[in-house]
């Protein structure tokens, strides 16, 4: 069976209150008159009343406010009815002063509490020591100290209760922030990678429908591509549920390449040789995938170039097009908020601005901490490469993405069908 810190607490402080007094009652109900019968009942009511008022707002953890008025009481009932009982003094003073202490410690500051123990402690020494009868050092000694441990034994116990139920509140919230970190988490992933997936879907799917006809080799390529593409998607699907997912730069641009080809945008890629940690490689490749998610699904691009760069200890990513729409891209919707979260949890920033009359630059810098050697670095093959310029296949800019200047068709916005819009979330600009 489990004990409750708060149970246990109050069996401690009824054990001290009751063990330390029993004697007393024993002494006076003995050897006492009727007036020290009846002023020891008066004083147990003075002493014990505010006693459990003191202990009771402790254990809730409630802070005490105003001036001690139910302290000071106790103290009165504590060292008043010693001078009524004669010689029996010191059955009373010697059990009452402990228990008062630990009141003295929970009730008030520490900076006033403890020079009060200490004076406590002074006196009971010196009354213990000198005052006859059976006054010696030893028992100077003995109830000193007593006055010190039993008074921060009430202390520490009534305070574990308050920090127990303290850190189980901690846990409760660190709990509730774990599962909202993870869907966070789960949310981010899907709408930066399957946004991405779906956007090549769709431009996969509507290319194929009008290759249908006059090219059916390179329609059912076009097929082929698609079903690799939602295998992919449906892969990442799986990682995102199991919470990992590897990321690869160079594939991200690949792909991304690949995209924006069939789209009929030329592109031009730059990445520098670094070689990077392969954290920062995860980032980057994020950038890089929604960069071109953006571009695909928002822009009326014709070039697009991605660009890797080192500056002192900072990697640089630049995803720039010439298409961008006409309203602004301050970065305020899901997928490049969720993108500036993953450059700052790797200690970096992202700047989503417009360059000119139509263009757009999306920026990401990481800082990069160069891997001591034999440590995890970047992904396999992930030293970079340089591509001077990759430009889009002849044929397919007219046929996928229509709308574009100089090509004919339905708008680019049939891209984006309302059902492939709603699974990946909001739209963003690029």
């Amino acid at each position: 069976m489990r004990i409750r810190s708060q149970t246990l607490a109050i069996a401690v402080v009824a054990t001290i209150s009751v063990g330390f007094t029993i004697n007393l009652i024993a002494g006076i109900l003995m050897y006492g008159s009727l007036l020290h019968k009846a002023i020891m009942i008066a004083a147990m009511a003075g002493f014990f009343v505010p006693h459990y008022l003191h202990i009771r707002t402790a254990l809730r953890g409630q802070a005490f406010r105003g001036f001690p008025v139910a302290l000071l009481v106790q103290a009165v009932a504590t060292y008043a009815p010693s001078f009524a009982f004669g010689d029996m003094w010191c059955y009373w003073i010697a059990p009452m002063v402990p228990i008062l202490m630990g009141a003295v410690l929970i009730r008030l500051r520490f900076a006033v509490a403890l020079p009060i123990v200490a004076c406590a402690m002074a006196v009971h020494a010196w009354v213990f020591t000198t005052v006859p009868p059976g006054g010696n050092l030893s028992n100077g000694f003995y109830f000193a100290i007593t006055v010190f441990v039993t008074g921060f034994v009430i202390y520490a116990v009534t305070r574990l209760v308050v920090v127990t139920r303290e850190l189980e509140r901690a846990r409760a919230d660190l709990a509730e922030a774990a599962v909202l970190k993870e869907r966070l988490r789960i949310s981010r992933d899907l709408h930066d990678g399957l946004g991405h997936s779906l956007s090549a879907i769709a431009l996969k799917g509507d290319l194929a429908r009008r290759l249908i006809e006059r090219d059916p080799a390179m329609a059912s390529g076009e097929l082929d591509e698609l079903v690799r593409v939602a295998r992919d998607a449906a892969q990442d699907v799986r990682q995102v549920a199991r919470g990992f997912r590897e990321m690869s730069l160079t594939q991200e641009v690949n792909r991304g390449v690949a995209l924006l080809e069939a789209s009929g945008v030329e592109c031009h890629v730059n990445l520098a040789e670094i070689d990077l940690p392969k954290a920062v490689v995860e980032t980057l490749a994020w950038g890089v995938r929604e960069g071109i998610t953006n571009v695909v699904r928002h822009s009326r691009a014709t070039t697009c170039s991605i660009t890797t760069s080192r500056r002192g200890r900072t990697v640089r990513l630049e995803v720039v097009n010439d298409g961008a729409p006409g309203r602004d891209g301050d970065g305020s919707d899901s997928g490049l908020a969720g993108l500036r979260e993953r450059a700052g949890q790797a200690g970096g920033s992202l700047i989503a601005e417009r360059t000119g009359d139509s263009g757009f630059r999306l920026a990401m810098e990481i800082p990069v901490v160069v891997p001591a050697s034999g440590s995890e670095s970047a992904l396999p093959g992930e030293t970079s490469r340089t591509e001077v310029s990759r430009r889009s296949r002849p044929g397919a800019s007219g046929l996928a993405k229509p709308g574009l200047p100089g090509h004919s068709g339905p708008g680019a916005s049939e891209l984006s069908e309302p059902g492939i819009s709603g699974l990946s979330g909001p739209e963003v600009s690029p």
